[in-house]
């Protein structure tokens, strides 16, 4: 039998420690249910047992990133390409197709294919260079994320692999031709699908026990004739040899010893490989993970990372050992596969200790199958009895892609910049994060993307955390501590934003994120992680303070933030103006302020209801909450709030003339709607201390209280609403905002109003004798203010909508059935808030659900998503959704905010007295 742990466990950087979070019992460590499978495994992994150190955690991409950009220049796509990385041995991660790894990417496991008629095998993944997509990178490849849990004992995939050559030069081509105007040009057009002359491919990896892997490929001729392929699982070191500046390093090795492969590793400890492709012509094949000499051909060019692609398509016998070693191996298994047909390839990775190989072979059918109950087992538990089949399916591939997107990630700025043993060319120190020295992470992080984003976002993260926290509480906190942490958190206080640009502002959500989680716990258990919000409430109070001495220059508690995660949606590049002096006051940065201000607030008074010490923390972020309120709520020439128009717009403040509002109605303006809570009236009994602070602040601050009956009176049941937009702001906004003419689509929220297409209602701006414009562009970025491949003028983002649905649903307990608004506006049924909220919800989930016809709007028209075994019912997750026909747009895996909607499941499904407030 597989053992269950083995002893001298070494556990990595990203582990779980012993007792973190709640108390569970008998119950699972998410939410109240009965303990199944998996939910033991989540507790046996609180407990030390290492379940979580093999994972999906290898990237679809490492090359194109900054990390392995040593150029002079700073050309990130350029300096490391698509065709350099199957020569080229990468410095800081490795990538592979479908693969997992351990959490310190010591030892590598992935997916190779080869049809016969490609020019290069398929190790990686392929896709367009920023510069060389007509909006953008993107990866031109078919995938899929079907299955995960979060211990990855069960993770399942499919991949689609054309019989005909992979088109790589018509795919670059075609979208090199084509302008801004057009489409994308994808892998489905270019008609190598056709007549189904394609491979569907499955990857299945199942967990005996946390040291026991099995990985099972099979392949379906989806085609009408038979058609040669080769299955290479492959196997492989990441090379730190290399690069290492420690002199002695000791290096790995693979080595064939009988049937089976010896793995070493001086850390990782010895695995034991065994593999099997019944029907199939086999063989080992092993090379080195080095890069190989310059222009070198032949046997001169030595055992390489390319061995393997000169050995089958260049036919060089030379190009791997004879001697069956190296620190990378490949086991090639060969069919013509029937039309129709499926062959299999089963290989078995087994820590010496941990069991046997070959038994966990034999076992192979019968593991796969319990592991795939119960992971069925484990989705059932976390849905909700009145949830529709469709809606079950959504929300499980959701939380699969999410858990798929878990990637190892290091990243030692300083050692980066000065180079290792082979240093950088002059110049290279200076292209980029010279002010992050400091930055040092090896750890698995939650990644928006795993192959357009294989590397962390701030904001991004804090989302993934909230959607990841339904299947898996520790690591959903362990995500929000790991850019608070001392080599993450720049001295200042700044939390690095991403690797192009670590002093880049990103919204800060985090004390939100923070708050949801533990709330949500609290809502299950009665306590939520007092420690956890502890150490988050310490962090962010240092981040508070960068935002407050960096971005607010004016001292008129207006902030400025540049793009602050929305890209392109300005008139104006609000990140490139200060050398002209020229300042943005910026209603999006305020408002996220006001949000972060009154999260602060929030959390220090959970802390002060058992550490009273905490109420001068919240009384201190609740005066800076009033004070950014006020600010944004001034009426006047030179202020946020334009009383003609009823919105809030950024203000351009100009060295040598007036202020200028920019008046574009956009999500900008409906940011300051996120800052809103309630508080309820126990919560207030419970702190008089900070319940009399806030009548003192009624008092001191009677011009804003006065615009604000909300804040300064309580509810008739004695709740408290924290408010920057209160009922007479919040009524006119709402008839923009629900105005299926102007924001409201059928799909969720426009981040710009479509208002703004008519040709006399595009907003202008003259600055330097540049005139830019702002139109409402609901598809694709015609607009390139920052990169090509983001548009923020006017598609769907699930993160807003998210947090517009959430600041609905604070007004509506609030409010109860006192407020109502035509919904649409400005004729349609007069409905509550909190009713208002769940058809935003409603609306945004149906995006992925199957409409009348059988077609998901996300996945557009072609009747293969309805119809095709192989693309029905497998879901693709976008990053934005063309705001008039629900068309996914951008990266399309996603799965980062966009798994928001297994959140918003969940809510819709929730018992109304039981919801996470």
């Amino acid at each position: 039998m597989i053992a269950a742990s083995r002893p001298g466990d070494r556990r990595g950087p990203n582990r779980v420690e012993p007792g973190a979070g709640h108390e569970a019992g008998d119950r699972s460590p998410d939410r109240g249910v009965p303990l199944d499978a998996e939910r033991a495994r989540l507790l046996e992994a609180r407990a030390g047992v290492p379940w979580r150190r093999w994972g999906p955690y290898l990237a679809e991409r490492a090359w194109g990133t900054v990390r392995e950009d040593y150029s002079a220049d700073g050309d990130v796509w350029g300096s490391f390409t698509h065709d350099d990385a199957r020569r080229r041995a990468y410095r800081w991660n490795e990538d592979g197709l479908l693969g997992i790894c351990d959490d310190e990417q010591r030892l590598c496991l992935a997916v190779c294919l080869w049809n016969e008629r490609d020019p290069i095998l398929k190790e990686r993944l392929f896709g367009l260079t920023n510069p060389e997509g007509n909006h953008g990178e993107d990866v031109k490849e078919l995938y899929f994320y079907l299955d995960a849990v979060p211990s990855s004992a069960w993770l399942l995939a499919a991949y689609l692999y054309p019989q005909a050559p992979f088109p790589y030069a018509d795919l670059v081509a075609e979208n090199a031709r084509r302008g801004t105007d057009d489409p994308e040009y994808d892998l489905l057009d270019t008609g190598v699908f056709d007549d189904d002359r394609f491979f569907d491919v499955e990857v299945a990896y199942a967990k005996a026990g946390p040291d026991a892997i099995l990985m099972r490929l099979r392949a379906t001729n989806r085609g009408p004739e038979p058609a040669p392929l080769h299955l290479l699982p492959t196997v492989w070191f990441r090379n730190t040899w290399s690069w290492s500046p420690i002199a002695d390093e000791q290096r790995p090795i693979l080595r064939q010893v009988g049937s089976r492969i010896l793995a070493d590793h001086p850390t990782l400890g010895r695995y034991v490989l065994a593999a099997e492709a019944p029907g199939a012509e086999t063989r080992w094949l092993f090379t080195e993970n080095e890069t190989g000499p310059a222009g070198a051909v032949g046997a001169a060019a030595g055992y390489t990372k390319d061995a393997f692609h000169r050995y089958l398509i260049d036919g060089q016998a030379d190009a791997v050992n004879p001697e069956a070693r190296g620190t990378k191996a490949a086991f090639d298994a060969r069919w013509v596969v029937p039309a129709r047909g499926v062959v299999e390839v089963r290989l078995a990775l087994v820590a010496e200790g941990s069991g046997s190989p070959e038994e966990l072979l034999r076992e192979a059918d019968t593991l796969v199958a319990r592991r795939a109950a119960e992971a069925d087992a484990f989705y059932a538990g976390l849905a909700r009895p009145s949830m529709s089949a469709d809606e079950r399916l959504v929300q499980r591939q959701a939380l699969a892609g999410l858990l798929w997107s878990l990637q190892y990630y290091e990243y030692d700025v300083a050692r980066w910049r000065a180079g290792d043993l082979v240093p950088p060319p002059p110049g290279h120190a200076s292209t980029r994060n010279s002010a992050w020295g400091h930055l040092r992470l090896r750890r698995v992080l939650s990644m928006p993307d795993t192959w357009e984003y294989p590397w962390f976002a701030a904001w991004d993260l804090a989302f993934q955390a909230v959607t990841l926290h339904l299947v898996d509480p520790d690591r959903a906190k362990e995500q929000l501590l790991a850019l608070l942490d001392d080599r993450a958190l720049h001295p200042s206080g700044q939390i690095p934003s991403y690797e192009w640009d670590f002093s880049e502002a990103n919204p800060p959500v985090q004390g939100w994120a923070a708050l949801r989680i533990y709330r949500r716990e609290k809502a299950i258990f009665g306590r939520g992680d007092r420690a956890f919000l502890e150490r988050m409430l310490h962090g962010l109070a240092l981040n508070f303070g960068w935002w407050v001495n960096r971005r607010d220059r004016t001292g008129r508690n207006l902030f400025e933030g540049g793009f602050l995660g929305l890209d392109n949606i300005s008139i104006v590049d609000r990140s490139a103006l200060e050398a002209s002096g020229t300042v943005i006051e910026q209603a999006d940065a305020t408002g996220w302020m006001a949000l972060m201000a009154l999260s602060l607030t929030e959390m220090a008074l959970e802390l002060a209801l058992e550490e009273p010490v905490y109420v001068e923390l919240a009384k201190h972020f609740v005066g800076r909450f009033v004070a950014i309120g006020e600010a944004l709520a001034r009426v006047g020439g030179e202020d946020l709030w334009d009383p003609d128009e009823q919105f809030f717009f950024d203000l351009l403040c100009r060295p040598d003339g007036p202020p200028i509002r920019l008046k574009a109605f956009s999500v900008v303006g409906l940011v300051p709607l996120f800052a809103t809570r309630v508080l309820d009236p126990d919560l207030l009994e419970a702190l008089p201390e900070f319940a009399s602070y806030l009548q003192e602040l009624t008092a001191e601050h009677a011009a804003f209280f006065g615009g604000c009956d909300c804040f300064a009176h309580p509810h008739e049941s004695g709740r408290r609403l924290l408010a920057i937009v209160d009922e007479h702001r919040l009524m006119p906004i709402l008839d923009r905002l629900l105005d299926e003419d102007r924001f409201l689509a059928a799909y969720g929220v426009r981040s710009v109003s479509r208002r703004h297409a008519e040709k006399e209602l595009a907003v202008d701006v003259t600055l330097d004798g540049i005139t830019t414009r702002v139109a409402y562009e609901p598809g694709e970025a015609r607009t390139k203010i920052k990169g090509g491949n983001s548009n923020w003028r006017g598609p769907i983002w699930l993160p807003i909508n998210y947090l517009l649905w959430q600041a609905l649903r604070q007004y509506g307990r609030y409010y109860g059935p006192t407020l109502v608004h035509a919904h649409p506006s400005p004729n349609g049924e007069r409905r509550t808030l909190a009713e208002i909220a769940d058809d935003l919800a409603r609306r945004l989930v149906s995006l992925y659900l199957a409409g009348p016809d059988g077609c998901r709007p996300a996945l557009g028209p072609d009747p293969r998503w309805r119809d095709h075994p192989s693309f029905r019912d497998r879901l693709l997750f976008y990053e934005y959704f063309h705001a008039e026909t629900g068309r996914g747009l951008g990266a399309s895996h996603q799965t980062g905010w966009t798994a928001l909607l297994a959140n918003l499941i969940d809510e819709l499904h929730r018992p109304r007295g039981r919801a996470t407030r």
